[in-house]
């Protein structure tokens, strides 16, 4: 049986269609923010088969098998990538609603030009089909993320990282993507993670600073952020629960840096005055140096602890979590702001009931230092389907300002991902098409033609600051 993707796939208007054909389908892509490998891209990895592309680091792909009591030697165990590729063949006619669905069988036809369905009788031909270009130049990394049209991306990257790869693919001949690092303090802020004191070992390595203060910490990422910005970093990257940044106590956050150095148990407020004052102290140098702050929130980690002991972080252990407190965000924000060091930040939530909250919130931070400085970005990980993406353009069109919004990203590790761009400008194009047949927009294609072609790719670009 044939795909059901066709070239008006989810364009059920004229106006939709000509958006997409004439103005969305042809723009280049910039992925600035995924967690593609730079060593994989710079070494132009060559995947084995189209197993191990798709299911070696895919935990989404992991939560779908295991729903269907796939055991799991085949999702993340020893069993080859053969057999874990069939037995998610197997699986994917179930996956109707779910946006692996539409991605996979895209993937499929654009990288393989493979226009059959994905089951267990086709199983087979898709691995061997897709198989021969993956085994080729053609299906290497980098030729894949050519033929996407990426102009450039963005990977996570560690303080502690030499960004060596990045370095050296600065360097590279012949390959036109740009790959930029991205400032992920993570580990320094999770100041209850027993890892803590351990890292803040690596981080005082790597910086050339002793750390046995808040100041330190601060120094030594005041240190690593100078060298990420010669190595092309744009921007940086924060994922918390529901933090309360309403928390400011300086003392508090000294002790609790002392406390996390010594094994001893921390406080609640501790931690949120440690998270307050670092985020204050992170966003002012954000601000110094030009680059743009990522703030994800709503996310619960590792709910099932014994998933998380087996297999680690992001083996599909985690969910949806609280809505985040308007007061906290604002208060960060707002401290920012009034000292003129407020970064262009760009919020996102897992929890879509905080659409409308976070559109409202940028709102309130809006000023003439850049266009949309203060960002509702994307619909984010468990929202990134059909629906969730079609909230959150409808949010910020209702509360925000569309046309200037940065768009789309992969948030993701896998080089077969670009299609997600394409299902978010079909989607893209759907809403705006829609309001026009509707006639609650003007059927001025160029006009809003040129709106479609900036969220896809003119605001980012000019919103990070690549020339």
């Amino acid at each position: 049986m044939n795909s059901f993707i066709g070239g008006d796939f989810l364009l059920t208007t004229e106006a939709a269609r000509r958006l997409y054909h004439e103005h969305a389908e042809g723009m280049p892509i910039f992925d600035y923010h995924c967690h593609l490998n730079p060593a994989e891209i710079y070494e132009n990895k060559q995947f084995s088969d189209i197993g191990e592309a798709w299911l070696a680091g895919d935990h989404y792909k992991w939560r779908v098998m295991r729903a269907n009591a796939v055991p799991e030697e085949y999702v993340t165990g020893s069993a080859s990538f053969h057999d874990k590729f069939n037995r998610f063949a197997e699986v994917m006619p179930g996956l109707i609603g779910n946006p692996i669905y539409h991605w996979s069988h895209l993937e499929l036809k654009r990288f393989f030009g493979i226009d059959e369905l994905l089951n267990e009788k086709t199983a087979d031909m898709v691995w061997e089909t897709a198989n021969s270009k993956l085994q080729s130049p053609e299906g290497a990394a980098r030729a894949l993320i050519q033929e996407s049209n990426v102009r450039a991306l963005c990977t996570t990257d560690d303080p502690v990282d030499d960004l060596h790869y990045h370095r050296m693919l600065a360097k590279e001949e012949g390959f036109d993507t740009r790959v930029l690092p991205t400032f992920r303090p993570e580990k320094a802020l999770s100041i209850v993670d027993p890892n803590y004191p351990a890292y803040l070992q690596k981080l005082g390595a790597a910086s050339g600073v002793y750390i046995c203060t808040i100041d330190d910490v601060r120094q030594a990422l005041a240190q690593r952020m100078d060298y990420f910005a010669g190595a092309g970093c744009r921007l940086s990257d924060h994922s918390f629960s529901s933090p309360d940044f309403t928390v400011w106590d300086e003392g508090a956050a000294e002790e609790a840096v002392r406390k996390a150095l010594a094994g001893e148990p921390l406080l609640d407020c501790e931690v949120a005055a440690y998270q307050s004052v670092m985020m204050d102290f992170l966003g002012e140098q954000y601000c110094d140096h030009g680059w743009a702050m990522q703030l994800h929130m709503g996310a619960v980690r590792n709910l099932n602890h014994k998933l998380y002991r087996t297999f680690g972080a992001d083996a599909g252990g985690d969910s949806i979590g609280d809505t985040v407190s308007a007061d906290s965000i604002g208060a960060l924000l707002g401290r920012l702001a009034d000292r003129d060091k407020l970064p262009k930040t760009i919020l996102y939530t897992l929890n879509a009931a905080d659409n409308d909250k976070l559109a409202a919130m940028a709102g309130c931070f809006q000023d003439a230092a850049a266009a949309g400085k203060i960002q509702f970005g994307s619909a984010w990980w468990f929202n990134d389907h059909y629906d969730g993406m079609t909230a959150q353009l409808k949010s910020l069109a209702s509360i925000g300002v569309l046309s200037r919004f940065v768009g789309m990203l992969t948030d993701s590790r896998s080089f077969l991902s670009y299609p997600r761009h394409e299902y978010f400008r079909r989607i893209l194009c759907e809403v705006i098409g829609g309001w026009i047949d509707k006639g609650m927009a003007p059927a001025d294609f160029d006009g809003i033609g040129r709106i479609v072609e900036d969220i896809c790719f003119n605001n980012v670009w000019n919103y990070i600051g690549l020339e």
